[in-house]
């Protein structure tokens, strides 16, 4: 396929945690909100001349420092964000917000304060730490508001100024909303046997909407959809479709590692993914803006963290309803070395997956990096793509 025309200018965004628009939007006045994790509610982090920025440590090398405050058994991804802290990469924040989304990231956020590693020169840099529903009820709905309130809105009012009315909050999840259309609308080119974007092009675009100012990214992303429609799909090079499902994958790597092994990523249930992390939130005129932005990020939450039966049993549903509506030959199911959530959850994703709903299912831990250990990764993508074709051969699915 031809090159898209803005996939350059987005992976060099994706380079650095301080990209340019970051630096172009602090420029303008903007108050850049940052945050670790999909629990956090992202409109309400974009109120006012807000900006919401999720952390992220690309190009991983070296833990030592982190692993002295952490140890080597916690996961990857919080030590790799403690280690960039810790170097001055995320000085770009006006402040942290963080939910207990698990206690290796609160542990990791904790260390960053005690440390000093943000605000700088900034006197009016703040940390907030939430407390986030285990289960999605009406209860927990009033406690996830009174979070937000409390950790988010009311602090960058008092801080910075900013705009907080329900009015702002609505323009806020518009422009969200917008953001969200337009990634979903360029997934849908994933559908179907000769897809127009592949999924590592895919990746890269919707990990820029989580790491750049969305409104500085808005034109280029409407013109890759305008692209997409008139792009001519290779003939089917794919040797099976997979889904890829699990922990944070802000390593754009991984992707083009299973792509490069024979595998097309059709679909992508995980944090940092667009399913369902670029869901569209409905609003009406019926309820303020809060209530609602809650209520969706609650029963929308695909995170193991939510413990109520119809959510653990539901979570493997939705893959399964995922799958089949972006017609996944597969399943890769993978976690971040030493994520203690997603460690269980995959163990019984994993297994529910291939053995109640059919479908064939590669179960890894990985490192954060996928360059640490490329080889043993693309081994075993490989052999999972080798068996799928021998079940199509056996079924008599062969091209």
């Amino acid at each position: 396929m031809r090159d898209l025309k803005h996939l350059i200018y987005f992976e060099d965004l994706l380079q650095t945690a301080n990209n340019g628009l970051i630096q172009q939007a602090k420029a303008d006045g903007g108050i850049c909100a940052a945050f670790s994790c999909e629990n956090v509610p992202e409109p309400l982090l974009n109120v006012g001349n807000a900006f919401s920025i999720r952390l992220f440590a690309p190009n991983t090398g070296s833990f030592d420092i982190a692993s002295y405050y952490m140890t080597n058994l916690l996961c990857e991804t919080s030590r790799a964000l403690l280690e960039r802290a810790v170097e001055g990469g995320f000085n770009f924040a006006d402040c942290m917000i963080a939910p207990d989304g698990c206690t290796m990231m609160n542990r990791c956020v904790e260390n960053m304060e005690l440390l000093k590693t943000m605000g700088g020169d900034n006197e009016k840099f703040f940390w907030q730490y939430m407390e986030i529903p285990l289960k999605c009820d009406e209860n927990n709905l009033e406690l996830y508001k009174l979070q937000c309130i409390n950790h988010i809105l009311r602090p960058l009012n008092e801080a910075y100024g900013i705009d907080i009315s329900d009015k702002s909050i609505r323009r806020a999840v518009g422009e969200h909303n917008r953001v969200c259309k337009l990634i979903r609308d360029i997934g849908e080119f994933r559908k179907g046997p000769q897809p127009r974007i592949t999924g590592y092009e895919y990746h890269v675009l919707t990990l820029a909407t989580y790491v750049c100012p969305k409104y500085l990214i808005m034109d280029k992303l409407e013109e890759t959809l305008e692209e997409l429609k008139t792009r001519e799909p290779d003939d089917n090079r794919w040797r099976a479709r997979v889904m890829v499902v699990g922990s944070e994958v802000d390593d754009s790597g991984l992707i083009k590692l299973i792509e490069e092994s024979g595998a097309y990523v059709c679909a992508d249930r995980f944090c940092f993914g667009s399913l369902p992390g670029r869901d569209l939130i409905p609003m009406t005129d019926k309820e303020d803006a809060l209530t609602q932005i809650c209520r969706k990020y609650m029963e929308s939450c695909q995170c193991p963290r939510m413990m109520n039966m119809e959510k653990v049993y539901g979570r493997k549903k939705y893959v399964s309803e995922i799958a089949k509506e972006y017609g996944a030959d597969g399943i890769i199911y993978e976690q971040v070395k030493f994520c203690d959530p997603w460690a269980y959850e995959r163990m019984l994703g994993s297994t529910m997956l291939r053995e109640d709903y059919g479908y064939p299912v590669l179960s890894v831990d990985r490192p954060y990096n996928i360059a640490s250990s490329a080889g043993q990764m693309r081994t075993r993508v490989q052999a999972f793509v080798e068996s799928i074709e021998i079940k199509k051969i056996k079924k008599g699915e062969a091209q």
